[in-house]
């Protein structure tokens, strides 16, 4: 029983003790596979898999130019999960990987790690009805299924009145654009609502953002 309770004790050092485990990898772009060199990486513990806000940070490295990296991170006292978090800028989005000790035990020194690139995006739109109704226009988008307001800051420029409330304009004369990033080569779908008369009207748009381009879409009413 003792050589038993020994082993046991063993288990749960390995998992669990004081102590470092090394990880390497690389990090690609998620379409072209292409190495992206010097990324920062933050380490975070998690509460679950399904969590990825880590409730503190256990290390921090950066990749070198060839996208490789090679870290001694310290282990966790107190969860089996961890966010390798990529740090994102206006040609990335950050990215979230999260991985357990199962996985790092057995694919550590061999990690791949994927980062999903961005491009422009202008969003027009223009009042042309002359009537003297004032009209309310809300404007939103998502990329990829994600809230693109949320995914990157936006930038307007009013030509015409400006918004009464963040991507809202009440009134007549409204040309403007919302210079902005989305991902590149996946469907974005941009949202007008449109209330007129004390009638709600939506209208959609898809559109597939090339990356390295210049993309926009217009809506005119």
């Amino acid at each position: 029983m003792r050589h038993i309770g020994f082993i046991f004790i063993l288990l749960l050092s390995g998992c669990w003790g004081n102590g470092f485990m090394e990880v390497r990898g690389k990090i690609l772009d998620e379409k072209t596979h292409e190495a992206i060199a010097n990324r920062k990486l933050i380490v975070h513990e998690l509460r679950n898999r399904e969590n990825d806000k880590g409730f503190s940070i256990i290390g921090e490295f950066k990749a070198d130019s060839l996208g490789k990296f090679a870290y001694k991170v310290r282990k966790s006292k107190v969860t089996y999960f961890y966010n390798f978090e990529i740090m994102g800028d206006s040609v990335y989005d950050v990215s979230n990987n999260i991985l357990g000790m199962t996985e790092l035990n057995r694919n550590g020194k061999f990690l791949t790690l994927y980062m999903r690139k961005l491009t422009n995006l202008a969003i027009k739109i223009e009042r042309q009805s002359r009537t003297t109704f004032q009209d309310t226009i809300f404007v939103s988008w998502f990329t990829n299924n994600r809230d693109g307001e949320i995914l990157y800051p936006y930038k307007i420029t009013n030509y015409g009145i400006a918004s009464t409330v963040p991507l809202r304009w009440v009134g007549g004369n409204v040309k403007s654009v919302i210079n902005t990033k989305v991902y590149a080569d996946k469907k974005t779908i941009v949202r007008w609502k449109l209330f007129r008369r004390g009638h709600e009207q939506e209208f959609t748009d898809t559109i597939f953002c090339q990356g390295g381009t210049a993309n926009s879409i217009s809506f005119k009413y």
